[in-house]
């Protein structure tokens, strides 16, 4: 397979670390670029669905740097997606146009930076955040060990569980916009409501700042092994989820109102309503990403003809049909 001409060998001497198919172009100069491009990458490895198709192109940067070396030259020119781990998002069969931008062990630094602060890198899983702050005796941040999420995935979609959520605890975080830009964001900055930021499409966050107050470590952790527990007992941990599906209606719980429709357990192809918490939706096995959007939009019309009240998709859906 010979390579277009503009792949240049990398600074250290070695060749850049990208497939090409079909003759494609790199969409930027691979010249100082430090990081893994790769065209035509298969994507399903990297959500918890197990499920989807390929990014046009994957982009894992070396560094912070990197990343807004790449963006710079990008110039805009394609569409740019974040993605951290995959926890809360349905990737469509089609795969997803552009670039995806994947943050790796580069990004996962914790620092406790004061007696309630910390930061944290946007690929953290906030479960070993939260694991960190209560160790450092920082308190309020133990909700975080409910959400299978990373600091980037959290801060994006204010994620949250147990009556707290990412914008009670988050105090700014650090972003690269699609034109290479490096901005801090204040939490006003950010505009959080229910599951929503003011992010723009193509931003991408590479670390957050989170403030809690001081706490008894053992009495943290005791909080924290009481969420796991809870947790562990009413979800389907361990199989292929999305987590959460839906948004949680104004007086009411997504869950209950799939229940009350009789979905429970209910199944389309290879992918099912959970019969241990009937918010989540299971790929049992082969399921295709579009059977498992074709599942919440079954349920969504069968929990509006039952009760009158519209879903909303928590999960985020991306990608080509």
């Amino acid at each position: 397979m010979q390579q277009p001409d503009d792949w240049l060998d990398r600074d250290d001497g070695s060749a850049p670390n990208c497939a090409i198919e079909g003759g494609a172009s790199a969409p930027v100069p691979v010249e100082g670029i430090r990081g893994t491009l790769t065209c035509e990458a298969p994507l399903d490895k990297f959500v918890w669905f197990k499920s989807g198709g390929k990014a046009d192109w994957l982009f894992e940067p070396a560094d912070i740097e990197d990343l807004k070396f790449f963006c710079e030259h990008l110039d805009g020119s394609m569409p740019i997606m974040a993605l951290g781990v995959g926890s809360n998002m349905i990737i469509r069969d089609g795969g997803v146009p552009g670039i995806v931008i994947k943050l790796g062990k580069p990004f996962m630094d914790i620092e406790i930076t004061g007696d309630t602060t910390l930061q944290a890198g946007s690929a953290a899983p906030v479960s070993i955040v939260s694991r960190r702050a209560a160790k450092a005796g920082i308190d309020g941040l133990a909700f975080f060990t409910g959400i299978p999420g990373s600091v980037g995935g959290v801060t994006r979609m204010n994620g949250g569980c147990y009556g707290r959520e990412t914008c009670d605890v988050l105090t700014e975080c650090d972003v690269i916009l699609p034109d290479g830009q490096f901005v801090t964001l204040s939490n006003s900055d950010l505009q959080y409501s229910y599951r929503h930021s003011a992010l723009p499409d193509g931003a991408i966050v590479v670390a957050a700042r989170f403030e809690g107050f001081l706490g008894d470590p053992d009495t943290i952790k005791a909080e924290m092994d009481r969420i796991s527990s809870e947790r562990k007992d009413s979800q389907p941990i361990g199989s292929r989820t999305g987590g959460s599906t839906f948004k949680n209606p104004p007086g009411h719980s997504s869950w209950k109102l799939i229940d009350d429709a009789g979905l429970r357990g209910f199944k389309h192809g290879g992918a099912q309503v959970s019969e241990k918490h009937c918010n989540f939706l299971i790929n049992t096995g082969d399921a295709t990403s579009t059977e498992i959007e074709e599942l919440g939009e079954i349920v969504r019309e069968k929990v509006y003809a039952n009760s009158g009240i519209q879903l909303e998709w928590e999960i985020k859906r991306v990608g080509r049909p």
